[in-house]
């Protein structure tokens, strides 16, 4: 039988942020030595991918990335220096500028997928060796306090 805990949420807050903080270095990482790609390259090509017709608004793109404009720009021109995506303005509105994901950006995220979930997943379930500084069932606690929240 599983042991109920009440956790208190900034506590859990905290582990949890803790928790995606050494996660993302570890795929940050392991992203740049295996791909040359950043984590957060790899998460607005993959918007990008997931997204109709392959585009999104940049303001759009640095919101769902967690990144301000000047960053998603700065982003945005190291993925064009790769060809991986371009801009291009909106035809209803010329101030809109929109990131599109090329071909070449698409197969890159296509191959880099299966390889990122394994990574991933195995830093999530090894976290105990990955990630010794973090007490485990802690940290399963807090997203668990969290999770419930989110059910709210």
């Amino acid at each position: 039988m599983t042991e109920t805990r009440t956790v208190e949420l900034s506590s859990a807050w905290t582990q949890a942020a803790a928790f995606t903080a050494a996660v993302d270095a570890k795929l940050g990482k392991w992203l740049t030595d295996t791909y040359g790609i950043g984590l957060s390259e790899y998460r607005a090509m993959n918007h990008l991918r997931l997204a109709p017709d392959k585009e999104l608004r940049v303001n759009e793109l640095a919101h769902k990335t967690g990144l301000n404009q000047s960053s998603m720009t700065r982003l945005l021109s190291r993925l064009e220096a790769k060809s991986l995506t371009y801009r291009d303005t909106c035809p209803d509105d010329g101030r809109g500028v929109y990131a599109v994901i090329s071909d070449e950006g698409e197969a890159l995220v296509a191959r880099m997928r299966e390889d990122y979930d394994a990574k991933l997943r195995s830093l999530v379930i090894e976290s105990a060796t990955h990630f010794p500084e973090l007490d485990v069932r802690q940290t399963a606690d807090a997203l668990r306090a969290v999770a419930e929240l989110l059910k709210n």
